[in-house]
């Protein structure tokens, strides 16, 4: 199986968009964690 050599400005963008990718998935998380809170605490006060 061949493999294909990346120059360093196609390396670096792949970074780029793994970080990006990495940020939004993370404040997708967040996003998640956050409403559950403010649902269930939301019962909870009550």
């Amino acid at each position: 199986m061949e493999t294909v050599e990346l120059n360093e400005a196609q390396k670096k963008s792949r970074r780029g968009r793994n970080i990006a990718l990495g940020i939004v998935l993370a404040a997708l998380v967040a996003i998640f964690y956050v409403v559950t809170l403010v649902k269930v605490g939301g019962g909870m006060v009550n």
